[in-house]
């Protein structure tokens, strides 16, 4: 199971938000490209990098960031967070992701998200499934939808789709635990490449997902809260 450290960047900061609320705001770091390159100083390999200010802005905002990471580091970035056009896309590309990750796009214009992973291919776009009460959340887990989660994954894995991020937003941020239950249940499901976000608490977290056979886990608050240490990860790398 990959293991991916989480960078949530607003005004080029790194910070954590609880449950996406964004008044809940707390600045880990001044520096994003410091923290992703303790990441690799510790054999990490992955990132998840989430402009949430191109997520209020509905377009790409923090592109120079995602850049200085992907040059100065040997990480490979999925990246997300406001991308809405195929000029978004492009940028994020073009400033070195590995991935792009789109969510209320899926939701909200499917024929251009559709467009995107034809044009693509399925090992650089990752659907992401982010929900509350198994509801598709949108527009930075700011609008709940009336979208199914596991019919909506269904429903992208008939046209291609591989990999998914599914997160919990009940569970993001809050240390309490990750929402096994559900990700049993699109992995029992679905055929698709599952990797878990959200409520990552501990090591054991960690390795009840790789035992339901999550595809990837992505870790933030714990890391900064010093719940699971780098060093920890290094072991399970």
């Amino acid at each position: 199971m990959r293991l991916i450290p989480a960078i949530d960047i607003i005004q080029g900061q790194c910070v954590r938000l609880s449950k996406g609320d964004f008044n809940t705001k707390k600045v880990y770091n001044l520096n994003p490209l410091e923290v992703a390159k303790s990441f690799e100083d510790n054999g990490i390999k992955h990132l998840h990098l989430v402009d949430l200010d191109g997520a209020k802005s509905q377009h790409i905002v923090n592109y120079k960031i995602l850049e200085s990471i992907c040059t100065k580091t040997n990480l490979k970035v999925d990246f997300g967070g406001g991308l809405k056009s195929d000029d978004d896309l492009r940028i994020a590309f073009e400033s070195g992701a590995h991935q792009i990750t789109g969510g209320s796009i899926a939701v909200k214009q499917p024929e251009i998200f559709n467009a995107w992973l034809q044009d693509y291919g399925s090992d650089k776009i990752i659907l992401g499934a982010d929900c509350k009460d198994q509801k598709i959340a949108t527009s930075g887990w700011l609008e709940t939808s009336a979208l199914n989660v596991i019919s909506f994954i269904k429903n992208y894995e008939e046209k291609g789709i591989s990999y998914v991020i599914c997160t919990d937003i009940s569970k993001d941020g809050m240390l309490e635990g990750t929402s096994n239950e559900l990700y049993e249940k699109i992995i029992n499901e679905t055929n698709v490449k599952l990797i878990a976000s959200g409520g990552v608490s501990n090591i054991d977290d960690l390795v009840q997902l790789k035992a339901l056979g999550c595809e990837g886990a992505i870790i933030g608050k714990a890391i900064y809260e010093g719940k699971i240490t780098l060093k920890q990860l290094q072991v399970l790398c």
